[in-house]
């Protein structure tokens, strides 16, 4: 029986590429778009945090229909929205008084996709019956990190190979990826959260439990203690370096992706040897590390190693504390799950825009901007050794 589950962990792994192509896909296309469509900068930034902003509002909403329709059925929902999302983006455009207005609807369709799997992904993993949860969590959310660096990179040299007046090819390539999972997912088996006749925890219940409240803190700063240096790294790579867009986009995001992919691969393989809460410990401590040197080396090239370490460090965060919840409240159920994920996309949100804030005020200083982010790692390493005091007092 093991042996099936397999096949739907590895279909979770799938869906978590998914979700790397519908949130990084189309960021690429954003100088197309204002070449081909006429479409002012203004607008087109306004992609991201709308793909973003209705990925949060479903983290909230789909506590109220996922357990009434059921995992499988909301896990094939998500990937039909996903590759139907990245269809309508070839053709809406086209036949739309608005090409904007057309690209805003069906990116607003796959973000229904992608703030689905965000919620269902996780708990169909810690639901399935498997020998470490923490290792297959970790190896889970590598796949996110090499989904960003397979998008990145195939989609740079299908560009390079047959320019990117053609990139609506490209859409339908990845579109077939969803296409495929959901199919998948209409056969593999798919295990319940909760033993037979327990009920999940409800939104009320959990907000009255302290160790939550930890956990949800902690998901802020994992996703803000990532995204806070990797959306700035390309611009940080140029601005440092003066070097192209391209070659930014490689030695900056895409180095910090493929650091953070091997940092959960890593615990992926080995994390039944070695202690989470220690692992998540000595990474938050590399994490502040790394921000101290971004934001003080005094010699560009360093600080940007500092930015690929930052990826290495970050990469247990996410994982990690899905496990830490996971094992803390055991009933935790949709509701948990759904609110942790909640939490993680307002910190992916809320740390680059402190960033921003912060090196808007100080007349574009980039450095100190990212050295204001350092709150957030600090205060993740707070949480994990908070949780591991009330663990050990028997607090919950």
């Amino acid at each position: 029986m093991k042996n099936q589950y397999n096949k739907t962990i590895t279909a979770c792994f799938a869906a978590y590429i998914v979700q790397a192509i519908v949130n990084n896909f189309v960021p690429l296309l954003f100088l197309t778009f204002q070449r081909s469509y006429s479409i002012p900068l203004s607008q087109i930034t306004l992609l991201v945090t709308f793909n973003f902003g209705v990925q949060l509002l479903l983290d909230l909403l789909s506590v109220g229909f996922v357990d009434k329709i059921g995992y499988r059925a909301s896990m094939i929902i998500a990937h039909v929205l996903s590759a139907a999302g990245l269809v309508l983006l070839t053709v809406l455009p086209e036949v739309m008084p608005s090409p904007f207005a057309g690209i805003l609807i069906a990116v607003m369709i796959y973000a229904v996709g992608g703030g689905l799997l965000e919620v269902l992904v996780s708990p169909v993993v810690e639901a399935c019956p498997s020998d470490n949860k923490e290792k297959t969590m970790s190896m889970l959310h590598s796949f996110y990190c090499w989904g960003h660096v397979g998008v990145v990179l195939l989609s740079t040299v299908f560009f390079q190979l047959f320019g990117t007046q053609n990139w609506k090819i490209m859409a339908l390539v990845w579109a077939i990826i969803p296409a495929c999972n959901a199919y998948v997912f209409m056969k593999v088996p798919i295990a319940s959260l909760m033993e037979e006749g327990e009920t999940g925890l409800k939104m009320n219940e959990l907000f009255r439990i302290k160790i939550f409240w930890i956990l949800l803190i902690m998901m802020v700063c994992a996703g803000a203690s990532e995204q806070a240096v990797s959306q700035w790294a390309s611009t940080f790579a140029e601005k440092g370096l003066g070097i192209s867009k391209t070659l930014g986009d490689l030695a900056g995001p895409m180095a910090f992706a493929i650091l953070m992919g091997t940092s959960r691969a890593f615990y992926g393989k080995y994390g039944d040897r070695i202690n989470l809460d220690k692992f998540m410990i000595y990474s938050s401590c590399l994490c502040i590390l790394s921000y101290l040197g971004v934001s003080l080396l005094p010699i560009p090239q360093l600080s940007l190693v500092a930015c690929a370490i930052c990826g290495l460090s970050v990469g247990i965060m996410w994982p990690g504390t899905f496990s830490k919840a996971s094992a803390a409240l055991p009933r935790g159920g949709t509701a948990m799950f759904a609110l942790l994920a909640l939490g993680g996309d307002l910190g992916c949100s809320g740390g680059p825009t402190l960033v921003g804030m912060v090196s808007s005020a100080l007349g574009d200083n980039l450095k100190m901007g990212i050295l204001a982010g350092i709150v957030f790692p600090v205060l993740l390493l707070t949480g994990v050794l908070l949780c591991r005091k009330m663990r050990k007092a028997g607090v919950r």
